[in-house]
């Protein structure tokens, strides 16, 4: 017996769906403005999990360019039919091409089709059940119009032809939510089941209320009746206190072998402010997360959590063998010929060098495209998620001397385009100035500076649950430049941006200039190393 340590895939990955197919388990997560998006990772034990691809892989799959942090894909859902698998997702915001689509792969690493868009399919959310008389329903959820309350919402539920990927036949309004007055019942899904049908969907919104809830009926268009003990996972009940909250967005899969099991977002909550007083607590850096909740049915509904009835750090798979993984080290040296494939961009950019890789051997060199990061554009950025809470953060830079003066690059925390933070280098004449910079809403707030000859500089941010240390190494001399309080980047306090969670990587900003030969396009640096060290979450 192994225990699977949870989360199962820690770092934002919110709104996970997952199926099996053999003795192998595949589960997808929402990705929103970053690419490449939807990632795809594997296991054979629920225990260990590798990614092993992403369901959008081209610039030209999807128009990202455009759409604000927190925005772009939403709740995708995975499933496999008849030698195929099939994505269904939402793409919401920017100015391209928005709406329900299905993708789908004989290989789920890929490659992955272009997307069929699903016309009439309003709202989000959007599932597949593939059932047993081989017909194919699409189910989604959208607000209710007219609402008897405001933010109610409603799942709905129609025939798709696969043929010709759309919907067909006639629609039907099946549920609500749970509570009287419930908002936004989201993120269903339908199983056939010993006969009938099991309705999963969440509600409460995706924060502290968040909460699953399970209705049975005959048929997929319903009608369908609520189990008498909903919801059946919450951890709204516990007080703000608590150390994971937001516990909702649950999937089902059987393992082969006679057992439930799902796969639920939560959010793992730390201490803020004077620890001293009475604690307080904020959503961690890390965002929604992917947890593994074991699974009974009893009277033919499910059992979340049996004995416990909420989310547990360990959670032992009787069948699976061998150590579970502690934590991670993300480390791309750019010898390679393809980057890490952790690392993120943000948005797409189709046809710009903003990334490159060969430029310079053994290099990453960042063209920059925006002039900030608080831009609603794609940037000049390659990051990780961040997955623990205490971790670190490097990376070797070199700015060119014919740099434009406005011109920075170096290391970033970002939430979105609202909240970041920068420790970056500028030149100045034949020099540097190296910076840490806290944005916040509109207002860059300075936390710490100091000079430097030119060269490589060596940056990196130690991070300790919501604090940072920047520190410069140059010349095999290390020194503090300063330090940084990082709540205003926990998801909780970001503004409403906080759908996704905290990504750590390179970045390159400034408008294009001119070299010394006149030359255009000198607005670049290059980066020999980015590593992302976890270590053990403080307690």
């Amino acid at each position: 017996m192994t225990a699977a340590r949870n989360p199962v895939l820690p770092g934002f990955h919110p709104d996970p769906s997952i199926c099996r197919v053999g003795d192998e388990f595949f589960v997808v997560t929402s990705t929103f403005e970053y690419f490449p998006g939807l990632p795809v990772h594997r296991s054979r034990d629920l225990v260990e999990w590798e990614l092993i691809g992403h369901v959008v892989h081209r610039e030209d799959q999807l128009d990202l360019s455009t759409v604000a942090a927190s925005g772009g894909l939403f709740a995708p859902t995975i499933r496999h039919h008849d030698g195929r698998f099939f994505v269904v997702c939402t793409l919401v915001g920017g100015e391209g091409r928005q709406g329900n689509f299905v993708v789908t792969a004989t290989d789920p690493a890929g490659p992955w089709s272009d997307p069929a868009w699903i016309e009439e399919a309003a709202g989000i959310d959007p599932s597949l059940l593939f059932d047993d008389d081989g017909r194919a329903w699409w189910c989604g959820t959208r607000l209710a119009e007219p609402g008897e309350w405001h933010d109610q919402t409603e799942v709905w539920v129609r025939e798709l032809d696969l043929a010709t990927m759309t919907l067909v036949g006639e629609e039907h309004v099946v549920w609500h939510g749970a509570v009287e007055g419930a908002v936004w019942a989201e993120g269903p899904h339908l199983y056939r089941l010993d006969g009938e049908v099991l309705l999963l969907a969440s509600e409460g919104g995706t924060d502290r209320h968040h909460a699953v809830s399970a209705a049975r009926g005959a048929r997929p268009a319903g009608p369908f009746t609520g189990s008498k003990a909903n919801p059946l996972l919450t951890h709204r009940h516990l007080g703000g206190g608590v150390g994971v909250a937001n516990v909702g967005h649950a999937d089902l899969v059987d393992d082969g072998r006679g057992g439930w099991w799902a796969t639920a977002l939560a959010t793992r909550r730390l201490p803020i402010g004077d620890a001293n007083a009475d604690v307080a607590r904020a959503d961690a850096l890390q965002g929604r997360e992917t947890w593994l909740v074991p699974v009974t049915f009893e009277d033919g509904w499910p059992v979340f959590a049996p004995g416990a009835g909420r989310l547990r750090d360990e959670v032992d798979v009787p069948w699976a063998e061998g150590p579970a993984a502690g934590p991670t080290m993300l480390v791309d040296d750019f010898d390679g010929l393809a980057l890490h494939p952790e690392l993120l961009t943000v948005r797409t950019a189709v046809g710009s060098p903003r990334v490159q890789l060969g430029e310079r051997p053994g290099h990453l060199r960042l063209h920059a495209v925006s002039g900030s990061l608080a831009e609603l554009a794609p940037h000049a950025f390659a990051g990780f998620r961040l997955e623990q809470p205490t971790a670190t953060l490097a990376t070797v830079v070199e700015v060119p001397d014919a740099a434009p003066p406005g011109m920075v690059a170096g290391l970033a925390l970002r939430l979105s385009e609202h909240r970041h933070l920068t420790f970056g280098v500028r030149p100045r004449g034949s020099g540097r100035v190296v910076e840490l910079v806290l944005h916040v809403d509109g207002e860059d707030r300075v936390l710490g500076r100091a000079e430097m000859p030119g060269g490589r500089v060596g940056l990196v941010l130690e991070i300790d649950g919501f604090a940072a240390i920047a520190r410069l190494e140059h010349d095999e001399r290390r020194s503090d430049v300063g330090s940084a309080d990082l709540a205003p980047l926990s998801p909780s306090t970001g503004g409403g941006t906080g759908f996704a969670g905290v990504v750590g990587g390179v970045f390159a900003i400034g408008a294009p200039g001119t070299d010394e030969h006149g030359a255009a396009g000198a607005a670049w640096a290059d980066f020999d190393l980015l590593s992302l060290v976890h270590t053990a979450e403080p307690a």
